[in-house]
């Protein structure tokens, strides 16, 4: 056996250039203790105050059949084997047999005060008992009184606010208000931005896997300014540059106006160069365009530091979008403008049947008080600041991480197989994916490649919480 075991190292120097007794010394090394999954138990789930209702329904095996049968086919799910998730209780959801898991992506960043918050619930249940679907043309107190808490947390001359029911049709109704303002019809989006799902707003998105082959109109998609893996790293002079030169020369000089995620969300969490918007909207203003913020992430004080995302640009906007976190899950979106640019749309008749409705508008303005009551913008900043920190330590530990990105609790983690290639670890992801679900952790995924957690939960995420999060991914690496 020794003998064997020198000839072996023996040969290994030859080829590696390393002395003999440091490869046999490896090799016994490794024969001695052969590698394992690791020894120790899985993290422990924070313990929290909530037992669930017996689940008496469909199962959810049933349900994903007759889903396939009744439901359209471009519908996608997360995991191998879905989740039928019925009950939710702050950032904790509950599958039909009772298990419980932490929701670290929130519906799609659309959790902002919690599942089934109580004082939510109350608002929305209270409303619907009185009154629940009018339009706008009658009066209604709801829909004012909303109006008026939103826009007191815009800065400027953003004053005015439509109500729709998605950020869809928010960002729909922004591209209506640019071209009809500006008198131009070119649009100027990113690269990897991700706007909404009908016909236009497919224009705007700049990822092809959400891009259905029909004409997307006059949009121009220019470089996107992602510090990790753009083509200036953090330089917002250099992009804004090509902003510039793709307007003298990929339009007729005049554009109607720039549409950005300051946090791009299904891009991969990804926060754009410090100081590129305020070069790209001063560039777009002398162009003829208005600027738009696409909040419908990022807003409501989920990057901690800023109640909106395109604060931490130091910017004001001429329109901002908004959706999702507005309504904790209600289907509820806004556009936020001034009340020159609102004007335009009085030249015709424009109308959203349910939007601003006053169950909706209830619930919406619940929203905004919880979100100041309980701090949650301070609260975003303190444990996202520990998470950052947490995720950042384990980078040093695993390869496999090639970015910690975000701040407050609108964060992502690029996985890659290589860090200088950065090449994308497309099953790698994947693998985790299923890993930390099992270990009762739901998280999302985004970037063009898939191989980005979406960590953005419930904005009552606890410090407990982070830390059971990066203690399952360290568990769940570990194993790879």
């Amino acid at each position: 056996m020794a003998a064997s075991l020198l000839r072996r190292g023996a040969a290994a120097a030859g080829r590696r250039r390393r002395p003999a007794a440091e490869v046999l010394r490896r090799m016994v090394s490794s024969e001695a203790a052969p590698e394992r999954p690791p020894s120790r138990t899985p993290p422990e789930m924070p313990s929290f105050d909530h037992q669930p209702r017996p689940y008496a329904g469909m199962a959810g095996a049933e349900i994903f059949e007759k889903r396939k049968a009744v439901l359209g086919p471009s519908l996608f799910h997360y995991y191998q084997k879905p989740i039928n998730i019925v009950e939710g209780k702050m950032q904790y959801l509950y599958d039909e047999h009772g298990k419980r898991y932490l929701d670290c992506f929130g519906g799609i960043v659309t959790v902002s005060c919690g599942h089934c918050h109580p004082d939510i619930v109350n608002a929305v249940v209270e409303q619907t008992k009185l009154l629940q679907h009018t339009t706008t043309i009658y009066l209604h107190h709801a829909i004012v009184e909303f109006a008026e808490a939103l826009t007191s947390k815009m800065p400027g001359n953003l004053k005015v606010a439509y109500f729709v029911n998605s950020g869809t049709e928010a960002n729909e109704l922004a591209m209506l208000m640019a071209r009809l303002y500006s008198g131009n019809l070119s649009m100027v989006a990113l690269r990897n931005a991700y706007h909404g799902g009908s016909a236009g707003t497919i224009g705007l998105t700049g990822l092809q896997t959400w891009k259905y082959p029909i004409p997307q109109g006059e949009i121009h998609h220019v470089m996107n300014p992602d510090p990790y893996r753009g083509t200036f790293g953090s330089d917002a002079a250099a992009y804004a540059k090509e902003v510039e030169e793709h307007i003298t020369y990929g339009s007729s000089g005049r554009v109607a106006g720039f549409i950005a995620e300051t946090f791009q969300g299904v891009g991969g969490a990804v926060e754009l160069a410090p100081g590129y918007l305020k070069l790209a909207y001063d560039i777009v203003r002398k162009a003829g365009g208005v600027c738009i913020a696409d909040e419908v992430q990022s807003g409501f004080g989920r990057t901690g530091s800023h109640y909106w995302g395109f604060q931490t640009q130091g910017v004001i906007p001429d329109i901002v979008t908004m959706a999702k976190g507005i309504g904790n899950g209600l289907p509820l979106g806004a556009v936020v403008t001034t009340p020159e640019i609102a004007s335009v749309l009085s030249q015709k008749i424009q109308f959203n049947t349910f939007g601003g409705n006053p169950v909706c508008s209830a619930g919406g303005l619940a929203v905004l008080k919880v979100l100041d009551k309980e701090k949650r913008q301070a609260h975003c900043a303190d444990v996202g600041a520990h998470l950052v920190g947490r995720l950042k330590s384990l980078q040093e530990k695993h390869e496999i991480i090639g970015d910690v990105r975000g701040r407050g609790l609108m964060l992502g983690v690029e996985l890659v197989t290589d860090r200088k290639e950065k090449t994308p670890a497309k099953a790698e992801t994947a693998e985790l994916f299923e890993k930390l679900k099992d270990l009762g952790i739901l998280v999302g995924k985004g970037g063009l490649h898939g191989n980005v957690f979406r960590i953005k939960p419930p904005m009552c995420f606890s410090k407990d919480d982070a830390d059971f999060l990066v203690d399952a991914m360290d568990y769940a690496m570990s194993s790879l």
